[in-house]
């Protein structure tokens, strides 16, 4: 489904992806890991169309669209949950998921959807009318994967989906991208916390300082070089 080909990535003189390929096949989950600084969250800006490749290609589906506009990738079945989650924190609940259907036009569709992932997301109904703002963390993170699932995406990215969250909420949202994956979204994960993503992956890619590290499954990943130690810890 999507495939990238040496990407790079620059900020001024500063290269922050070094070449990068990798390849998420339909219904399959991908986890990206690698510290800090790694080059993840620049390899997410790049596919959404936040920042502009220096070189190297992005393809979606069979068409390039390394330099198509994020709206346009997001109708093309392309969609990210960013970092830091960033809702509309003045919107209500509601307000916040109508948002992420904006592109569509289908409003019995858009409705079932919205039923659909309260359901799935309970605390998010009961918090239905409340502002987003004034939501935990935790349920900022499940607004801001409900918000992205809204747009019905073919493929969906999640950066960094654990961070700043007790380990016990993480534990819950994983368990609800693994059921995501298991429904047969595909799925692109940007993780610090490996121990989590490598639960559900099909395949690990592993960076440091922008450059491909390891390309395999999660199980040879601790045997392979000493790479789980060396650059994700633990």
């Amino acid at each position: 489904m999507l495939k990238v080909e040496k990407l790079v990535v620059r900020y001024g003189a500063v290269m922050a992806v070094r070449e990068l390929s990798l390849e998420v096949g339909q219904g399959e989950l991908v986890a990206l890991l690698g510290p800090n600084g790694a080059g993840k969250s620049s390899t997410i800006n790049a596919l959404t169309g936040l920042v502009t490749p220096a070189s190297g290609r992005i393809v979606l589906d069979g068409k390039d669209i390394s330099h198509v506009r994020t709206e346009d990738r997001i109708r093309a079945g392309l969609t990210s949950t960013p970092e830091g989650r960033h809702i509309f924190s003045n919107l209500s609940v509601g307000e916040n998921l109508r948002l992420g259907a904006a592109i569509r036009r289908d409003p019995t569709g858009v409705r079932q959807d919205i039923e659909r992932f309260l359901s799935l997301f309970p605390v998010l109904s009961e918090r239905y009318g409340q502002a987003a703002g004034t939501l935990s963390g935790g349920e900022q993170q499940m607004l801001a994967i409900a918000r992205s699932l809204m747009s019905r995406p073919k493929l969906l990215l999640l950066d960094e989906p654990s961070l700043g969250l007790a380990p016990k909420i993480v534990a819950r949202i994983f368990d609800f991208i693994g059921e995501l994956k298991a429904q047969g979204l595909t799925l692109l994960v940007v993780e610090q916390n490996a121990k989590q993503a490598l639960r559900f992956a099909d395949r690990v890619y592993v960076v440091s300082s922008g450059t491909l590290r390891y390309d395999g499954p999660p199980a040879r990943l601790a045997d392979e070089h000493g790479l789980f130690n060396l650059y994700i810890g633990g």
